[in-house]
């Protein structure tokens, strides 16, 4: 009998036919320019290993300076999202991992962070900067039977340093058939179609059923066998109040109501419970808080003790706003675990996925200017009818307070007589 455990450290004591490996950005020259240069509209592998192996560390830090005619230097607020970075196992055409270069990191909006869970980690000097300088940390194993090839793409017009380093392991022996490949991927949604943006949630106009999860935002559609581990959820929160309260629906090997894992309100999803607070532990937590940096909020929660585990296929979506009635910009990168081939997906051109940044001069969407999803005749009739259990219970709170009032006055007038003897006997 194995007397080691299989937990997070489990096989920490245990021997390998392994060698340990780095490839990085060490100056090849001796001297201290260890940083690669990226220049516009180019790519550049930072790993091409041969296998069978497994990349267990990748850690980065990067810049990216406008250069002024005094000599100045800025930095590009947004080269986070327009620098991609892309993961590719045993010789594929599409990448397994597609997601900007900060979002893959938790690093969300092109803001900058610190922060620690177990798969992921960013330390900065600078928090709460759009663009500033940060070192980023991925701890998620990373296996390959044959090779793998991880590259950077600067889809920037100004080019941008990289510093890296890319730690893996080489096995005598070839991986097992169920050991799977890493997946991620990044969506968005600029503004996610609300119904109504002008609601608050937890009211009754917003009360309208879900019983199809249509219109969700979808973080994770892949198909194949695998597991699902977990996400980062990035949101600019338009309109000010709470973004969250929508469910999580979560579809196993296909889509039929209700859905296997049904969640109870976004921040039940992301493990925390009344709103979100300003935590980052190892399994769930903000890598950015709304309250230190509105309206801005990145949050994460992953699945490393119970992952989802699929056959065929896995769908994860959630509600923006309960019942989809909100309409603020929501982005998300999704990791997973499967076996190839896998679906395959793109992302948005560059243009869209810039963040929206409103301490830059650039204002958030108004509601006016929200484009609405035209709602179905149920959810009208559920809207109205909701709307008209509010009017009444304000009229009953009306004429409750009405007819309190009225009874405080009359017990006054009854009153007063007594009281005026008790004065009377105190003042003998």
């Amino acid at each position: 009998m194995n007397p080691l455990g299989t937990g997070v450290l489990g096989d920490i004591a245990r021997l390998k036919n392994a060698r340990t490996l780095r490839e990085s950005s060490w100056d090849r020259s001796g001297r201290n320019s260890d940083s690669w240069t990226v220049p516009p509209g180019e790519k550049r592998v930072l790993a091409d290993i041969s296998g069978p192996g497994c990349v267990t560390h990748i850690w980065m830090t990067q810049n990216c300076r406008r250069l002024f005619g005094t000599g100045k230097q800025d930095f590009d607020p947004d080269y986070f999202r327009k620098v991609l970075l892309r993961m590719y196992w045993d010789g594929e055409k599409r990448p397994s991992v597609l997601a900007p270069l900060g979002d893959f990191f938790c690093q969300g909006h092109s803001i900058v962070s610190n922060f620690c869970s177990l798969p992921f980690s960013a330390s900065t000097n600078r928090p709460g900067t759009f663009g500033g300088t940060v070192a980023l940390n991925c701890y998620l194993p990373m296996p390959f039977r044959k090779g793998c090839r991880i590259e950077v793409e600067n889809q920037n017009d100004l080019p941008y340093v990289q510093y890296f380093y890319v730690d893996y392991e080489l096995y005598d022996e070839p991986l097992s058939d169920d050991v799977a490949y890493l997946h991620a991927q990044w969506r968005r949604e600029n503004p996610t179609d609300g119904w109504g943006h002008d609601v608050q949630v937890n009211t009754a106009e917003a009360d309208v059923p879900n019983l199809d999860g249509a219109g969700n935002y979808v973080i994770c559609d892949a198909k194949g066998r695998g597991h699902y581990i977990g996400c980062n959820l990035s949101v600019t929160n338009l309109q000010g109040t709470w973004w969250g309260e929508g469910d999580d629906m979560i579809w196993v090997d296909g889509r039929e109501w209700p859905p296997d894992l049904h969640g109870t309100g976004s921040e039940d999803f992301l493990n925390q419970a009344y709103g979100m607070q300003p935590n980052a532990y190892l399994f769930n937590g903000s890598s950015l808080y709304e309250h230190d940096k509105p309206p801005y909020q990145v949050s994460y929660v992953f699945y490393l003790t119970n992952p989802v585990h699929f056959r065929k296929s896995v769908l994860v979506t959630m509600e923006h706003g309960h019942g989809n009635h909100l309409a603020n910009e929501w982005s998300s990168t999704a990791y997973w675990y499967q076996l190839e081939p896998h679906k395959p997906f793109g992302i948005l051109p560059v243009a869209k996925r810039l963040p929206i940044r409103t301490d830059l001069g650039v204002l958030p969407v108004t509601p006016a200017g929200i484009p609405k999803t035209k709602m179905t005749a149920e959810m009208k009739r559920n809207k109205k009818r909701a709307g008209a259990k509010a009017a009444g219970r304000k009229r009953d709170q009306v004429a409750g307070s009405k007819r309190t009032a009225s009874g405080q006055k009359a017990l006054g007038r009854k009153m007063k007589p007594a009281d005026e003897k008790r004065r009377a006997g105190t003042k003998r």
